[in-house]
């Protein structure tokens, strides 16, 4: 009798400190992310407990430190959010593979507009209104009747204007030949690149909202329609230009979620001045 007391007192002790190892101790969970096309690269996945995140690879795996209880979030721009509670069976397994559902885009409607045209162009060319500025401009640039061939010595609008004649002596052509060529573009590379960034930011804020989605700054977001570009050039000091540029579009995300809670507080405040 004693002996199947003791037994039954060390099963109790195994039991609860197995219990208390699963709600306290932290495993490894491994897994892939999927949807109905195959493999989702890049997702933002975050203990929302612990506040810890990765994403996953190429592949679509990952993998997570987390205990029993704690709740992950799967989330992907073109996705709908995920989250799952970690039980004692992904604990047994340390597997937790989750399919993403994709977002339903919805479109803008479009109004046709009619037209009186009748589709035959000998008919429809009378009821098209004629462009008065266009025609004059095609009339002044019309040289169909110019003799090209007259040789004008006059040619330039202003004589005081011409262009001054640079005369070079020939034996002084080549002075110095057998040294270092002086290219008169060396700087060409860098103004080209110069100019490559310069397109870039300005064209920046319309790929970002083009690439996201206007649903994801207005719903996700929650940032007015009027101040999308205000918003992004709001956070641009962060550094979410290069952070595109690199394809390191998680860290940009979550720059665009924090910010946009603070931006938003600004805008109730110069709400509350006025």
């Amino acid at each position: 009798m004693i002996k199947k007391l003791l037994l039954i007192f060390i099963f109790s002790i195994v039991y609860c400190f197995h219990s208390y190892g699963q709600i306290n101790n932290k495993f490894w969970i491994y897994g892939k992310v999927i949807d109905s096309a195959g493999v989702v690269k890049n997702a933002n996945i975050i203990n929302l407990k612990t506040k810890k995140g990765t994403f996953s690879n190429d592949f679509g795996d990952y993998k997570m430190i987390v205990s029993i209880g704690d709740t992950v979030q799967f989330t992907s721009v073109q996705h709908q959010t995920i989250t799952r509670v970690i039980n004692n069976f992904i604990y047994t397994s340390e597997v937790l593979d989750v399919f993403l559902p994709k977002k339903t885009i919805e479109l803008e409607e479009v109004v046709l507009k009619r037209h009186d045209l009748d589709g035959f162009l000998s008919v429809d060319r009378n009821k098209t209104p004629e462009d008065r500025k266009g025609e004059a401009l095609k009339r002044t640039l019309d040289f169909s009747n110019e003799d090209m061939r007259i040789v004008y010595d006059g040619d330039h609008i202003d004589q005081k204007v011409r262009p001054p004649v640079v005369r070079t002596d020939p034996v002084m052509a080549f002075v110095g030949a057998g040294t270092s060529l002086i290219m008169p573009f060396k700087y060409s590379e860098r103004l080209w690149a110069l100019r490559k960034k310069v397109n870039f930011q300005t064209e920046f804020p319309q790929m970002l909202i083009s690439e996201f989605g206007e649903k994801f700054f207005e719903n996700d977001l929650k940032i007015p329609k009027e101040k999308y570009y205000h918003f992004l050039e709001y956070c641009n000091p962060l550094g979410i230009e290069s952070l595109y540029q690199k394809n390191r579009k998680i860290e940009l995300i979550n720059i665009l979620r924090t910010e946009s809670k603070k931006y938003l507080k600004l805008l109730e405040q110069e709400v509350k001045k006025d």
